[in-house]
């Protein structure tokens, strides 16, 4: 009985996240012009499928939103949103390893993901997301 318990939490939960339709936004860019873009700048990228939980939804909206509060108008920062299931973005997907959802911030060849703990705490305390993504952000600048 408690593993058909789990077996069901499980695929609800498995399900969360591809219940919340398509959602095609301004920040949705082919991988081929992030690729050969400026590696000087810092790259904020928040990578999705095609449908979206609330909680990678949170994800995303907290990471955008940190980004244009707190370093509007800095052109050396950019957020960008990467549907993973757009076969333009292969490539950025490949070259970042995305297998599902993933924030992931870089600048050049210095990467971090914070994927697991944007996760963790984007819907309970999304303010520690935020003070994460700035202090990669201003370590990078």
């Amino acid at each position: 009985m408690k593993k058909l318990v789990i077996v069901i939490f499980a695929l609800v939960a498995i399900t969360a996240c591809n219940n919340s339709g398509n959602k095609k936004t301004d920040g949705d860019v082919s991988s081929t012009a992030v690729l050969n873009e400026d590696l000087s700048v810092v790259n904020v990228y928040y990578f999705y499928g095609k449908q979206r939980c609330k909680t990678c939804i949170a994800v995303g909206n907290v990471a955008q939103e940190t980004i244009k509060k707190d370093f509007a108008g800095n052109k050396n920062i950019r957020f960008t949103e990467v549907n993973t299931s757009e076969k333009t973005n292969e490539k950025l997907v490949e070259k970042y390893q995305v297998t599902w959802n993933a924030l992931i911030i870089v600048k050049g060849d210095d990467a971090v993901d914070i994927t697991e703990e944007a996760f963790a705490t984007a819907n309970e305390n999304p303010e520690t997301l935020a003070n994460r993504i700035k202090d990669e952000v201003n370590s990078r600048l």
